[in-house]
């Protein structure tokens, strides 16, 4: 599926061609402290199939748990977390961070990883009330 998206003031953007079942949440703590948040929604591509349109990210190296690097690209105007990718083998695939995807309604995960570092509160929010704000 093609999809396009960027960051929340327009600066970057970018288009991508998706498969929908590459749709996952992370819940490492990296990924909560990263979005600020419970957890960090991902939809992965290709390399190749991914293209930045407009602007220029800037880049944060973050070393993970497993002593690889994971680029984290952002805007360097609002902040924004674009994509991100990896060194060597695991450059061939980006992990777009779905709230920047334009057509992000259309997609739902479709596995979770790093579940040991789930908030314990963060798998049922159903029963929360719910106030329209728009």
């Amino acid at each position: 599926m093609h999809i396009d998206g960027g960051c929340h003031c327009g600066f970057i953007s970018y288009e991508a061609d998706v498969d929908p079942e590459m749709v996952s949440i992370c819940h490492c703590t990296d990924c909560q402290r990263l979005t600020g948040t419970a957890y960090r929604v991902t939809i992965s591509a290709p390399r190749e199939a991914f293209s930045i349109t407009a602007g220029e990210p800037k880049l944060y190296e973050k070393l993970g748990d497993n002593g690889l690097k994971r680029l984290q690209y952002f805007c360097p105007n609002c902040g924004s977390p674009v994509y991100t990718t990896g060194e060597n083998e695991d450059a061939e695939e980006v992990g777009i961070r779905l709230g920047t995807v334009n057509q992000r309604h259309e997609f739902h995960p479709r596995s979770q990883i790093w579940c040991s570092s789930e908030l314990s509160w963060s798998q049922d929010i159903s029963s929360l009330p719910k106030r329209p704000l728009d």
